[in-house]
């Protein structure tokens, strides 16, 4: 039996980017060893000026 999963995500988003875009998120995925969702997640928080959850902060629930 799988693990349990505190908060799952159920919604998947896709889009289109550029070639230049895509590169750019290779070099940032590499850069910070983070995946594109992860990449993704930080930049919405950022944008609606959410803390980062990594500061000690819970994402407020839903």
């Amino acid at each position: 039996m799988g693990r349990m999963i505190e908060k799952p995500r159920y919604n998947v988003i896709s889009m289109r980017i550029s070639a230049q875009e895509r590169e750019y998120l290779n070099e940032i995925m590499e850069r910070t060893n983070m995946s594109m969702s992860e990449i993704m997640r930080e930049a919405m928080r950022r944008f609606a000026g959410i803390p980062d959850d990594r500061d000690g902060v819970k994402e407020p629930s839903s």
